[in-house]
């Protein structure tokens, strides 16, 4: 094993990206490599970034909707051979980076780790039962990045989870309004129309869907504990499965006239 299979280049997709950005990389700033890869921000997020020390590096914005498009390239930018990445509203906690690096030294480490991580949710942490786990360690070769939201790597080889019964975590600092939380939800079910319109949801779809995915977030993923927080944000998680399983209806119906 080589000296670099030791190193950890941490990798952050940045577009105007300054709000949480200076602490962010604080958190990140005692790996071994910082690689921001920025999709031509208009705002200071180059100069922060700068500051820090971070090598910067540039996908071009385009029509682009999210940072999906362009992970694989900052990934593949990365000098090291394990790569952590994080969005740029993410902190990673002294615990995570601790068990990073324990984990990269053991025989049989797996080649990638999805990673526990807390959200926010109107005003305060997410107190579900399970956390979010994002794949976002892992080895940087072979490994591509599909260019569609919601979407994990591809890692070529064994992949594991870290327990979530420590510190060691990703905390998630975005805590969206109402206003930001829909137009996302309108950006994020526009890009998951393309992924999904092969399994010709239909009214059925446009019932259970919503229903099945207000009861897991509400009740098996525990957001009943957050009070009336929780109550709205599994109506959020029911209201994203009705919108886009109606985008994707609205498309057959257009395509379908068009034909005719």
């Amino acid at each position: 094993m080589s000296t670099t299979d030791n190193k950890i280049s941490v990798v952050i997709n940045t577009y105007n990206a300054r709000q949480h950005l200076a602490k962010v990389l604080e958190s990140v700033k005692d790996f071994d490599e910082i690689v921001v890869c920025d999709m031509e921000s208009t705002d200071d997020t180059r100069e922060i970034a700068a500051r820090y020390g971070c090598r910067i590096v540039t996908f071009p914005k385009a029509n682009h909707k999210s940072a999906e498009p362009a992970r694989t390239f900052a990934i593949q930018s990365a000098a090291y051979h394990w790569v952590l990445v994080v969005d740029a509203d993410e902190v990673v906690t002294p615990e995570l980076r601790e068990t990073l690096y324990q984990k990269i030294q053991e025989p049989d480490c797996a080649a990638g780790f999805y990673i526990p991580r807390q959200n926010m949710f109107m005003g305060m942490f997410v107190r579900d039962f399970h956390y979010d786990y994002q794949l976002r360690f892992f080895i940087r070769e072979g490994t591509e990045w599909p260019p569609y939201v919601h979407t994990f790597p591809q890692v070529q080889g064994r992949v594991t989870r870290l327990k979530a019964d420590t510190k060691a975590r990703l905390l998630h600092l975005m805590d969206e309004d109402m206003h930001e939380y829909i137009e996302k939800m309108n950006l994020y079910t526009d890009n998951e129309v393309d992924k999904k319109m092969h399994k010709g949801y239909g009214l059925g779809a446009l019932l259970w869907r919503p229903a099945w995915r207000f009861f897991k977030k509400y009740f098996m993923d525990g957001s009943f504990r957050m009070g009336k927080r929780g109550f709205i944000r599994a109506m959020l998680a029911a209201y994203y499965q009705f919108v886009l399983v109606a985008k994707m209806m609205e498309r057959r119906y257009r395509e379908g006239e068009q034909k005719s």
